[in-house]
């Protein structure tokens, strides 16, 4: 009796503040249910908040690797540090401070329900974190002088369920996964020109001691490669070794074998992700040095040897690298000199497999930053060089100010101030091309409901970083300057309304450009919520010059894309329909749409989620993008045009605690086609179906 008479005042009660935190955890308790049963998988979240961005699959498929494993190994908000919360792309600079001072002042929290007393954090950055925290509260309460044991804490685990709590973990995890992707077709390359067989297949091993030790080791094999022979003696065609000490004495992060490496605002080095403009005011690069593994099957935009920031001080932080890695690159006519830096990863023919490693690259550098509550500062410097010379042709106006040379080096300064409602930050970064390029933001937090942002870049020609990776719309940090607003209006708590406005210029020559020109790129989005329904809208303008046929002048192409969908959530069912146009006008019109239906089922160690849609566009111009649900650490979104219709099955299933088995079949036919793809992708009819097979082990 005494244990049931306890449990409301432990949950309720804490030591100093009293009342204060009695009203909060009554509050959270409210809170952390009502979560609790609204809660939509973290990938329906991004969806819903416009991270699906076409124009950089790649960085959200990186980002997809991210959250997934830290979806996998939550952050225990009671001990979160500032970088441990600034792994989250979706959290302002604003946001990671307001959730550090709260938890400063008030101490550990009770629920993740809490965290509706951080003002900054709207329904929906609420909805998305606590899919990616844990709020360890007998951990809490230990470091407050009490302590939980035996059955009252099996009984307190319980109870807390509800609000979002989730149970405890051993602090060793270790886990096998095994991929495998079946096509049931054959493309012209499988008869006759790739080099091993049509099917695609990796592993990942990791282990993980708490949050401050990591290993893993990852294989992965892209269909149509050889599998121990030819190049790939050693089985696999991509392997990626990684091991990670964090927060041991002085070291705060110390990696081996492959990472990634981002300091300042990505104008020198960035390896990391970029997201999509209806979400700068979130993933604007933030002015901090981070150093992540390389725990993706993306071949290219990382490094290889050691990194390590220590703290100096309280104040000072220092990081260094070194990097020395074999590139994939296409040879000049001289076959000693590098043409161009080849990414893809693909090596499935023989001109394909003849780039493979046929040059290194090496690169060394550092960051030193200051930081003191709101005002931070910092200094980069890098040093690359490379086995070849690198020597483009620049036969193309486009390409005339590409690096070319055997070494070259980059430096920059970054800076930032940030306060409750403003925060002003940026980079200002040079190098051997003499060139000044810089990137600044300010963000105001104009009243508790509205955030307006406004970015200001400006990219010489002359500009270049081979490792550089920022805000842009043309791609790089190079031959660009532009302006961009947007703004963030929360009007009520379950409704939300997004806008964006980014005007660039280019100096010089683009692709498809053969003079300056310009871009304008529009968008604006709106979130509703009501009970277990949500509904969505997004539209997007966007125009830019290219060139006409007869190349010489220059005209606008007009993209037009709108998504709208509505959703339906209440365990164990999820119901969305949704709905995609595309009309683009340059040299002649096109216009396209899809129509979809996706529905989830979930009942303890059983989900099932099925999608069912039919497209119909003129041509590739009015393509539509589609996101469907896949294995675990793998981003599926699906180009369509044409005509027909596309469905897909997964069903995952979690044995035990152990064993965790997903299947998932995919089927697209087309109405207005007798073969599918073009080359070697080609195939033979006008369908074709994939099967998907993973299997975890954790032991």
């Amino acid at each position: 009796m005494e244990k049931w008479i306890f449990l409301p005042y432990f949950a309720l009660v804490t030591s100093i503040t009293t009342m204060k935190k009695a009203l909060i955890g009554i509050l959270c308790l409210w809170h952390g249910m009502a979560w609790a049963q609204e809660t939509h998988p973290w990938e329906e979240e991004l969806a819903e908040m416009g991270f699906l961005d076409e124009d950089d699959e790649e960085g959200f498929a990186d980002m997809y690797e991210l959250l997934s494993e830290l979806a996998e190994h939550p952050i225990d908000l009671n001990e979160a540090t500032r970088e441990d919360l600034e792994q989250l792309p979706f959290l302002t600079d604003g946001q990671v401070e307001e959730i550090c001072e709260y938890l400063y002042r008030y101490g550990p929290m009770r629920s993740v329900g809490e965290l509706a007393m951080v003002e900054s954090l709207g329904y929906a950055e609420r909805q998305l974190l606590m899919q990616f925290v844990v709020v360890d509260v007998l951990r809490g309460v230990k470091g407050n002088g009490r302590e939980v044991k035996g059955e009252l804490k099996g009984h307190y685990q319980d109870s807390l369920a509800a609000m979002g709590y989730r149970p405890f973990h051993s602090p060793f995890t270790s886990e096998l996964i095994m991929n495998a992707h079946l096509p049931l077709y054959r493309r012209a390359g499988d008869h006759e020109g790739y080099l091993g067989y049509p099917y695609k297949h990796s592993f990942r091993f990791a282990l993980q001691w708490d949050k401050n030790i990591k290993v893993g080791l990852i294989g992965a094999q892209d269909a149509g490669e050889p599998f121990f022979a030819n190049r790939n003696k050693w089985g696999y065609d991509f392997y990626s070794f990684y091991a990670q000490v964090k927060n041991w004495g002085r070291v705060k992060s110390l990696a081996l074998g492959r990472y990634r490496m981002n300091m300042g605002m990505g104008l020198v080095i960035n390896g990391a992700f970029t997201m999509g403009k209806n979400n700068t005011l979130t993933t604007i690069k933030r002015s901090a040095s981070l150093i992540r593994p390389h725990s993706s099957q993306i071949e290219s935009s990382y490094l290889q040897g050691a990194a390590a920031t220590v703290r100096l001080s309280s104040h000072i932080d220092a990081t260094a690298f070194i990097s020395y890695r074999p590139i994939d690159a296409t040879l000049n006519s001289d076959s000693t000199t590098i043409a161009t830096i080849v990414k893809t990863g693909y090596h499935r023919t023989k001109g394909e497999m003849g780039k493979k490693h046929n040059a290194a690259e090496g690169m060394i550098g550092g960051h030193v930053g200051y930081r003191n509550k709101a005002f931070h500062v910092g200094v980069t410097g890098v040093y690359d060089w490379f086995d070849r010379e690198l020597v483009p042709k620049t036969s193309q106006a486009y390409r005339q100010y590409d690096a070319a040379g055997r070494r070259f080096w980059n430096a920059s300064v970054d800076y930032g101030f940030t306060l409750k409602r403003l925060s002003l930050k940026g980079e200002t970064a040079t190098g051997d091309s003499h060139a000044l390029a810089t990137i600044n933001t300010i963000s105001w937090k104009a009243f508790s409901k509205l955030t307006l942002q406004a970015v200001q870049r400006f990219y010489p020609y002359r500009y270049h970083a081979l490792h550089g990776n920022s805000f842009s719309e043309g791609g790089s940090v190079q031959n660009e300057s532009g302006i961009y607003i947007g703004a963030d209006w929360h009007p009520y708590g379950r409704f939300q309304l997004r806008a964006y406005s980014d005007i660039a210029y280019f100096p010089w020559a683009k692709y498809q450009a053969f003079t300056s020109s310009h871009s304008f790129d529009h968008g604006v989005s709106a979130t509703y919520r009501w009970g277990s329904f949500r509904a969505f809208a997004r539209y997007r303008l966007k125009m830019r010059e290219k060139d006409n046929d007869d190349k010489t002048a220059l005209i606008y192409k007009k993209e037009h894309k709108a998504r709208v969908y509505l959703s339906f959530a209440e365990s164990p069912w999820t119901i969305k329909t949704v709905g995609d146009v595309a009309y683009t006008h340059y040299k002649n019109k096109s216009m396209g749409w899809m129509v979809s239906e996706q529905v989830s089922y979930q009942r303890r160690q059983i989900q099932v989620h099925a999608a069912m849609g039919y497209f119909h566009t003129d041509d590739y111009n009015s393509r539509i993008y589609a996101y469907e649900r896949a294995p675990l650490y793998t981003f599926s979104s699906t180009m369509f045009y044409g005509k027909g219709i596309h469905g897909s099955l997964l069903v995952r299933h979690d044995i035990n605690a152990h064993w965790m088995v997903i299947a998932k079949m995919g089927y697209t036919r087309y109405f207005d086609r007798d073969t599918i793809g073009t080359a070697l992708q080609a195939i033979a009819h006008h369908w074709k179906a994939d099967i998907d097979l993973q299997c975890r082990w954790k032991f």
